[in-house]
């Protein structure tokens, strides 16, 4: 049999290889006879005929194939189960004819398997596609075309059933493959394309991965947490990331989706650093608004978007009692704001005597999230610094200076502890004090406030943020925010009968009457004492003196009248650099004859400069682990107990 001239050199092979063995060829022409027998049966009209490309090339003149005009058609799928065109063909002749291309399959060449498939594409045609396909395609197609059930119509000698009219018809059709084939090849750079007819048995596809199977497995997202990333974003405002999927594409790195979502998921909260980046940026120095600084405006942003923190301020004079309350929870953590602030500082006058177990205390009420940048005693006035350990980076060093206002300087308890820090580039000093006692000694709490602000020495080596406002004989101008609490002994200038008239009348806190009479608000707006301070409204009820252990003011002989004591004022050198947001005491809290006074403050906080001195992340690591420690060892106790009284109860049947 020759094979038309327009056939390329490996279509021809497949077609010669396709003709070899004898016993495929027998089987060939015994359901060619079947099939000439079934149409000669027929009621006289001209069958219907679908032959295949391949044996219609065996038909065609030398001429007609050389001069053929090619055309291109677009092949459409079966809407039943059968070849198109095949009519005459029924379900039972379709599985046979699968079983017999199955077996063919077997015994082709093993190099050419992967093309075998071709056979079902042709059989069941669809509109091509621009996928790759290799280079024995278009011959495999011609194989199994020649394999088909009807190419098996045409007699053994090579000759159609079919007249001049059907010779024009396959003519069209072999101009439409082939030009298809010829048209696919020039647009792919001489390489054919395959159809989008997916395979019997689908191919593994083909991927550049960067990162192996066990690898993308191993960092594969758990399935609690697939929304993060929805949920990340809103939450944390980031825009973009160093390592998003555009970047990736547009570097030309190899890249998978799962681990680039593996990458994304370990540094979408902590914003990720680019390496030229770190090569570029200086941990030690730095400019105010140069990209990449510590202190800079960049870290500040991503830490506090709006630039304002939130700080704790608290102070309590604890009569020196040995007792600690039960629970800090109502003191350090109330309930009316919904979150935690970012700083916690509490001072502590009459502390009592064991200052550690007071410090573990504090530490525990607030959790792991928190961290002891500093404390400081000054005879039985204690100070404690903590702050959330995500922030503890961006402190100077802290410093600290005293100062005793009696006399007789060995008895420390009355004087001043001043603790300064920076953070970022605002610069903070937090005061906490214990002024002179008795009903009449204005003139001696003002002489304490005066020598507290002109004795302690503050800052030290931390450079002052702004020299040019500051002053040296007043400590409190020489910093950004100002905090001053404590026992100031301030009292109310009534007598005993009038006050307890006026609390009793009312019960809902409404102590607007009571502050006329008292001798901070009077001298604060004198100038007198405070200068430049403010304190926020007072809603609260006296939190001075008060019976051990109960809710009454004091009741024994002396009859001391309810006062303010227990004070917190702030100052800043901008304007409304902070904003109070609750003033309020702590009621429940009964273990000494004052209430603890806390309130809660906005504050603004600005860039800084890298070339201070850092903390470099110190904090109290043994109390810290203390702390925790004791707050797991509490839950765990709780837990049992709660166990065990569940375990214990006794159900009653009436």
């Amino acid at each position: 049999m020759s094979t038309p001239n327009g056939l390329p050199q490996h279509s021809r092979v497949c077609l010669t290889r396709s003709m070899e063995g004898g016993a495929v060829q027998d089987l060939q022409a015994k359901k060619a006879g079947k099939a000439a027998k079934k149409e000669a049966g027929g009621d006289g009209a001209p069958p219907k005929i679908s032959t295949p490309i391949s044996e219609t090339l065996k038909l065609l003149p030398e001429e007609l194939k050389a001069n053929m005009k090619i055309k291109s058609i677009t092949p459409r799928p079966p809407r039943k189960p059968r070849l198109e065109r095949a009519a005459s063909l029924d379900e039972k002749s379709w599985r046979k004819w699968r079983r017999f291309r199955t077996s063919q399959e077997s015994l082709t060449d093993p190099n050419e398997t992967s093309s075998s498939n071709g056979s079902l594409q042709e059989a069941s045609p669809s509109p091509p596609s621009r996928g790759r396909a290799s280079p024995c395609t278009p011959c495999c197609q011609q194989d199994s075309l020649h394999s088909s059930p009807d190419a098996l119509e045409a007699g053994p000698g090579g000759k159609s059933r079919g007249g001049a009219s059907d010779l024009g018809k396959r003519a069209s059709e072999i101009s439409s493959a082939f030009g298809g084939l010829l048209r696919g090849k020039g647009s792919a750079g001489g390489k054919p394309r395959l159809s989008q007819i997916m395979p019997a048995r689908p191919l593994p596809p083909m991927e550049l991965n960067v990162a192996s199977l066990s690898l993308r497995t191993a960092n594969r997202i758990d399935a609690d947490c697939l929304d993060y990333r929805h949920y990340s974003q809103p939450k944390f405002g980031r825009v973009s990331s160093s390592l998003s999927d555009s970047r990736l594409q547009g570097n030309g790195s190899l890249y998978d989706n799962c681990s680039t979502d593996s990458m994304k998921s370990t540094f979408s909260v902590l914003t990720p650093i680019r390496a030229k980046d770190v090569r570029s940026r200086s941990y030690l120095e730095g400019s105010l608004l140069a990209s990449g600084a510590l202190m800079g405006a960049e870290e500040l942003s991503r830490y506090f978007p709006n630039r304002n923190m939130g700080i704790f301020v608290a102070t309590w004079n604890m009569q020196g009692q040995k007792e600690l309350p039960a629970n800090l929870d109502d003191f350090l953590l109330p309930t009316d704001p919904d979150f935690a602030q970012d700083m916690y500082v509490i001072g502590v006058q009459e502390g009592c005597p064991d200052r550690r177990e007071w410090e573990i205390r504090l530490q525990e009420t607030l959790g792991p999230h928190y961290v002891l940048l500093h404390s400081a005693a000054h005879g039985v006035l204690y100070m404690s610094v903590f702050i959330r350990r995500d922030l503890i980076w961006f402190c100077s060093e802290v410093e600290y200076a005293t100062v005793t206002t009696r006399i007789v300087s060995q008895i420390k308890t009355k004087g001043a502890l001043g603790i300064s820090f920076t953070f970022f580039g605002t610069s903070f000093l937090f005061i906490t004090s214990h002024f002179t006692s008795g009903d009449s000694k204005v003139n001696e709490r003002k002489l304490d406030y005066n020598k507290t602000i002109q004795a302690l020495t503050l800052p030290k080596n931390v450079p002052d943020t702004n020299p040019y406002r500051s002053s040296a004989s007043d400590v409190t101008t020489r910093f950004d925010e100002v905090f001053w609490f404590g026992d100031f002994n301030f009292r109310l200038n009534k007598d005993r009968e009038t006050v307890d008239s006026i609390l009793n009348q009312n019960p809902d806190t409404d102590v607007s009457k009571l502050l006329v009479y008292d001798q901070l608000t009077s001298e604060m707006s004198r100038g007198s004492i405070f200068k430049g301070f403010q304190e926020a409204d007072i809603h609260f009820r006296p939190s001075y003196k008060f019976d051990i252990g109960k809710d009454s003011y004091d009741t024994t002989s002396k009859q001391r009248t309810p006062s303010y004591t227990d004070r917190v004022v702030f100052r800043s050198r901008y304007k409304d650099d902070i904003q109070a947001v609750k003033y309020s005491s702590c009621p429940v809290i009964k273990t000494s004859d004052h209430r603890p006074v806390f309130a809660l403050f906005r504050v603004k906080v600005r860039p800084g400069r890298d070339n201070i001195p850092l903390a470099a992340g110190l904090f109290d690591r043994d109390l810290y682990l203390i702390g925790i420690r004791r707050r797991a060892t509490r839950e765990l106790l709780k837990r049992r107990e709660q166990k065990d009284q569940r375990s214990s109860s006794i159900c009653s049947i009436s």
